[in-house]
């Protein structure tokens, strides 16, 4: 069984993932080229856990071909979905059991095409089943947070080469979206306003680091990236809940993901990237002070001791060099 280990001076918590070190060697790794074995392609629905969701398949039984989307759980998990969280004390540490959900997307059954190759219609049928997972594991009480993340390419953490999604149901808030709760709050009690409604408006106006725009969602390289080329996909109207988006916006919002992508892609030569939900905690009411966002994070520098010690990022690109690049990049 993992466990939750709470750093007693900052509050991080950290996932003791004991299960992650059983992760067969065999699997092929995201730079290994096609033709091995690959169990996220159809006809190997045996090779996952059951599946959970499924979009596309309609009449048939579960784990067949004839899907477009397919979420399973992850066969090696950071956490685990069966036991009681059984928080204590260690001294004067802090623990709990691992309990948690740890999911994978399977975005296409077609092997060789990426997120950012797929059609707007497609990335929706994506976000919607994320849309679908949260709302169905926001019944688990055990469940504070749902973070939804990707890793592309392996020097992003990918360890398999066909384009899949994931998402980790956790008993804590994490520290990085409570540091952002807690920022969007300071700023609604000084100014009644919500942050980010602030920041899409001044980029708008401002233009200099937009990157893309269309009738519901803005991508725009924020004002202090953390590394070259990152950037935020943010809804132009106010919501703090992902899950609360219809579909109708969500195919916005996949349109806006997919082109930032693409431009990624195309413009960077195809680099690893990371990219991350960010929205409001699932126990929480509907926030007038936090907006659910998307971070995209080329994984173009790497992290050294400086950046450990300090937590200072350095990033040599400014971001109205990277937006102004990234708008000239045809998809």
């Amino acid at each position: 069984m993992p466990e939750l280990r709470r750093d007693p001076i900052v509050g991080r918590w950290v996932i003791i993932a004991t299960e992650r070190a059983r992760r067969p060697n065999q699997f092929r790794r995201a730079e290994d080229p096609p033709g091995g074995l690959c169990p996220f392609c159809p006809g190997h629905e045996d090779k996952t856990p059951g599946e959970v969701y499924v979009s596309g398949r309609s009449a048939a039984p579960a784990n067949l071909k004839g899907w477009k989307v397919r979420v399973v759980p992850n066969r090696y998990p950071a956490l685990m979905i069966e036991g009681d969280l059984d928080r204590e004390a260690v001294g004067i540490y802090d623990r709990m059991n691992g309990v948690g959900a740890h999911e994978i997307v399977i975005e296409t059954p077609d092997h060789a095409r990426e997120l950012s190759e797929l059609s707007d219609a497609e990335v929706t049928e994506v976000l919607f089943a994320f849309k679908a997972r949260v709302v169905d594991l926001k019944n688990d009480q055990r469940f504070r947070y749902i973070l939804i993340f990707k890793n592309h390419g392996s020097a992003a953490g990918a360890t398999l080469e066909h384009t899949h999604s994931q998402l980790i149901a956790l008993p804590v808030t994490p520290r990085q979206v409570a540091d952002e709760i807690d920022g969007a709050k300071r700023h609604h009690e000084l100014r009644e306003r919500c942050i980010y409604c602030d920041i899409v408006g001044q980029e708008r106006k401002d233009r200099s680091r937009l990157v893309y725009e269309n009738e519901e969602f803005v991508a725009f390289e924020p004002w202090a990236p953390r590394s070259p080329f990152e950037t935020w996909i943010v809804p132009r109207r106010h919501e703090s809940n992902f899950e609360s988006e219809p579909k109708e916006r969500l195919s916005y919002a996949a349109q806006a993901l997919r082109v930032t992508l693409a431009k990624l892609m195309t413009g960077l030569g195809r680099p690893a990237y990371n990219f991350m939900v960010h929205t409001n905690p699932l126990r929480d009411p509907a926030s007038p002070s936090y907006h659910w966002h998307v971070e995209v994070v080329p994984a173009l520098t790497q992290v050294a001791g400086f950046e450990w010690g300090s937590g200072f990022h350095i990033n040599p690109v400014p971001p109205e060099e990277a937006a102004e690049f990234l708008r000239k990049v045809a998809v």
